[in-house]
């Protein structure tokens, strides 16, 4: 209960999206009875067929910006929430949608389309945080909903989420995965990957492929350089980033055509 001695309002929005990080907060079985507890789930059409209406304690938001509509919405869900969380790689990057951005999506319809005139599309997929301000950001593709449940309570208790910042490594390191960027020379993003998953492709031998977005304080220059000595092309590693999380800012200037040559021939961060 709050000061008011009801129930906090939840609100779970999605925009453009696969509907995975709302289905994590169903995914949560016995835990989500506690959650339906505490809270009086207000909006959230993927559990319940409720209208929109009033307003918000707290709004999850999933998904990126693609259309013109959606800008009008999420400047109304904006102005009905008291905190906006959003959650994923789609909400916090732009997603798998933000490939886009690197092309031309004019040609796109075309292509695909036989009447592209009948399509409205933005010419880019941004994240929630290039629209309205965001109180807090929940990487993963999908989240993890161990995280998702502490964002949930933080917020209720009126602090902040603790949600680690390091990278991929350290849950290497604490389940005694071998390094397979060291052991098997395959290509890791790993080191500059924000934790989370659990390294859970690390887990089965495999490299890390950025479902969480960069971590914080990480040198992706860096990164680019060491991958590229493996034998990694300029190719290789701007598909490498070019995934789940392309649109983040960090990512995003790894792989910049210009910046990575100058990267990699000079050895400089840029």
């Amino acid at each position: 209960m709050n000061a008011t001695g009801r129930k906090p309002r939840l609100g779970v929005f999605k925009f453009a999206s696969c509907d995975g990080c709302q289905l994590s907060l169903l995914d949560c079985e016995d835990e989500l009875l506690a959650v339906a507890e505490a809270v009086k789930i207000g909006y959230f059409l993927e559990a319940i067929r409720q209208p929109l209406e009033g307003e918000f304690d707290l709004s999850l938001v999933e998904g990126s910006i693609s259309s013109p509509e959606q800008i009008e919405q999420i400047l109304d869900v904006r102005r009905r929430s008291r905190f906006l969380v959003t959650i994923g790689a789609c909400a916090t990057a732009g997603g798998i949608q933000a490939l886009r951005n690197f092309g031309n999506v004019k040609e796109f319809l075309e292509v695909v389309y036989a009447r592209p005139d009948y399509i409205k599309t933005l010419p880019t997929s941004t994240p929630i945080a290039e629209h309205v301000p965001v109180d807090f950001e929940l990487r993963g593709c999908p989240i993890n909903k161990q995280q998702l449940l502490e964002v949930i309570s933080a917020f209720l208790a009126g602090r902040r989420p603790a949600i680690p910042n390091h990278s991929v490594c350290m849950e290497c390191k604490r389940r005694g995965i071998v390094c397979v960027m060291v052991a098997r020379g395959t290509p890791c993003l790993g080191p500059v990957t924000h934790a989370g998953c659990g390294a859970l492709c690390t887990h089965f031998a495999r490299g890390c492929f950025g479902c969480y977005g960069p971590a914080k304080g990480t040198n992706l220059p860096s990164m680019m350089q060491s991958l590229h000595a493996m034998g990694q092309s300029p190719d290789s590693l701007q598909r490498l980033v070019h995934t789940f999380n392309a649109w983040s800012p960090d990512f995003r200037d790894a792989a910049a055509p210009g910046r990575l040559h100058l990267n990699l021939v000079n050895g400089q961060e840029i």
